[in-house]
């Protein structure tokens, strides 16, 4: 299993960068207005100097356009470098891009993916990530579980490489139902990691360990 930040929140990551075996972070267009006026490449070289090298970057392009799908791709390898995937929406002219960055050696995730069959041309296109959407499907009626179980069956069956990286969530049940219907990694935000620990009888459990060593040692530390 893959655990990813969805966030390009400095404090976040360097909170959640100590605690989770964290695999990558993941942004879009979205999460870049949600810290203000940054300066894009600026802030992803800090997150880097936070999370060291391995950890992997997935940035998205911005372009509608295949010419201009593939600039921004370009661009934004050229500016990140290292262990970076380029998100691409799974859309005809995503899909037209996608097929042409594979030639040039990039690393792709697929995003925006709603449907069996996005996610299905994505991973015949050679995408080395699928992000399905998990609660925006939900919101529209679509079985997530499904549609994750189904690509993962596809991925499996056909013997490609390609992970599903199931995004776009908005509690902890959510994750790991992804992660039981076949998803491989997750990314989801600083707050859906600190509800995982929210359970009061969790820091109760810490609590009473250490009360009892310190009842029958005498000191709160072995």
């Amino acid at each position: 299993m893959e655990f990813m930040l969805d966030t390009l929140n400095l404090h976040d990551i360097e909170d959640w960068a100590r605690v989770l075996p964290l695999a990558g972070i993941t942004s879009n267009p979205s999460i870049v207005k949600k810290e203000g006026n940054i300066d894009f490449f600026a802030q992803v070289k800090k997150v880097r100097s936070i999370i060291g090298e391995e950890p992997s970057l997935h940035a998205q392009v911005v372009a509608t356009s295949v010419e201009g799908i593939l600039q921004d791709a370009r661009t934004l390898r050229e500016n990140i470098g290292g262990n970076f995937y380029v998100k691409v929406p799974v859309s005809p002219n995503g899909l037209t891009a996608i097929k042409q960055l594979k030639k040039e050696g990039f690393r792709i995730t697929a995003t925006a993916i709603y449907t069996i069959f996005q996610g299905l041309l994505a991973i015949e296109a050679g995408a080395d990530y699928l992000a399905p959407y998990y609660n925006r499907m939900e919101n529209l009626g679509t079985d997530p579980i499904e549609v994750i179980g189904q690509l993962a069956m596809a991925c499996s069956n056909s013997g490609a490489h390609t992970k599903i990286l199931a995004a776009s969530f908005k509690n902890v049940s959510q994750v790991t139902n992804a992660l039981a219907a076949g998803a491989q990694a997750v990314t989801a935000g600083a707050d859906i990691y600190a509800a995982g620990f929210a359970n009061p009888s969790i820091q109760k459990a810490v609590d009473d360990f250490a009360a009892d060593w310190q009842s029958t040692q005498g000191r709160t530390t072995i």
